[in-house]
């Protein structure tokens, strides 16, 4: 059991809201949080994937009306996208006899289908929290290079042995093709969604170049770009947007793509273990999404990651632009000793971020010149964390 960081925050989203959604990609762990919430609330927790649970609201509304003065869990909740406009009734009555908080926790594996229904009917009545795979905050800097070869899903990180959690992970990927993404979308080949996801597990931090994925899969760019969404809605992959402003400089416009989780990244490759990894030409993308993804689960919810890219090489991996436009520059670097090239110093001086930051997997902080920093990825995830 870990304890998860957005356990206190997620009490006080009950405490303030009617409903809470609480949103991320399958095995992450918001079943296991959100009994642990049960276990000091009076609740009642529901499994839409339950026949029995299921049937139990065949009469929605008389059903949860009954437990007004109760947290109601609903976990998988997009299996019952009719339940929204039971609820806003329900939430409104409630408010009008002076309940106006801590009714509803819906659990969801996807955004899209659950932010569509939402929107719709519960607009004003929810707000929203995403539980991201496990950060190094979490499971403690020992561990920072298991979380990065077997990412951040509890039971592929806790796995006996790396054989197990390869396994664990090969499996996650399966089930999710043959039988998490039908439900989502529009009937999609599972041979077909592989090929792209392990496409993009080689090309991991590459741009987004939608024609060279529908050449190599042999369909038209508009399916490519159906399927990509998919796995963004699905939280398994990220687009990284690239920053635009007024600079009078010509700006790289496409946006950068990540599979969120490492270890699914290497479980696409067939890596089994830390070796294979460094050995393996995805290893500094690899490397880069990971701290990428840390940084940006730590932040606070406001803050807002960019890339930066110009046509003549500068270049920021990872901007952080917090409310009030501030804006945080950080580079990413495999290396004990890391050195930055010229693209960084440009960048900067086009865009003059408050703080200039280098990523690197060593354990201490120190001055680099320019008023660059080099910082352990745990020292500014604990730092970002300290500020949410």
């Amino acid at each position: 059991m870990f304890d998860r960081r957005l356990f206190p925050v997620l009490l006080a989203d009950i405490d303030e809201a009617p409903a809470v959604a609480l949103l991320g990609p399958r095995q992450v762990g918001k079943t296991t949080l959100a009994l642990e919430i049960a276990s000091i609330r009076r609740s009642v927790y529901l499994d839409l994937e339950s026949e029995r649970d299921r049937a139990k609201l065949e009469q929605a509304e008389l059903y949860l009306a009954e437990h007004l003065d109760k947290l109601i869990i609903l976990d998988e909740v997009h299996r019952a996208p009719g339940l929204f406009l039971v609820l806003r009734g329900l939430i409104d009555q409630a408010r009008r006899a002076g309940q106006r908080s801590g009714h509803y926790l819906l659990l969801g594996s996807a955004s899209l289908d659950l932010l569509k229904q939402s929107g719709e009917s519960l607009a004003g009545r929810i707000s929203y929290r995403e539980l991201s795979p496990l950060d190094v905050t979490e499971v403690g800097v020992a561990r920072i290079d298991s979380l990065w070869v077997r990412g951040g899903f509890p039971d592929s990180l806790q796995a006996g042995s790396a054989a197990h959690s390869l396994r664990w992970r090969q499996d996650f990927i399966r089930t999710y093709l043959e039988r998490d993404v039908p439900q989502f979308g529009p009937r999609i080949a599972p041979q077909s969604l592989r090929l792209l996801w392990t496409m993009l597990a080689h090309q991991q931090g590459g741009m987004l170049n939608a024609a060279q994925l529908a050449r190599n899969l042999g369909v038209d760019v508009k399916t490519v770009l159906g399927y990509l969404n998919l796995l963004v809605d699905l939280l398994l992959l990220r687009r990284l947007p690239p920053w635009h402003a007024n600079l009078g400089k010509r700006l790289v416009k496409a946006a950068k793509i990540y599979v969120r989780d490492s270890g699914l990244v290497h479980a696409l490759l067939d890596l089994q273990d830390k070796e294979a990894l460094l050995s393996h030409p995805v290893v500094g993308a690899s490397w880069e999404g990971f701290c990428i993804e840390q940084v940006l689960s730590c932040a606070p919810q406001r803050v807002q990651g960019f890339f930066y890219r110009t046509s003549a090489g500068a270049e920021i991996d990872l901007l952080l632009q917090w409310p009030g436009a501030e804006l945080w520059a950080i580079e990413i670097k495999r290396s004990l000793a890391p050195k930055l090239e010229r693209g960084f110093h440009v960048a900067c001086a086009d865009l003059k971020p408050v703080r200039k930051i280098v990523l690197y997997p060593g354990a201490e902080t120190f001055p680099m010149g320019n008023e660059v920093q080099a910082m352990p990825l745990a020292r500014l995830c604990a730092e970002l964390q300290a500020k949410a």
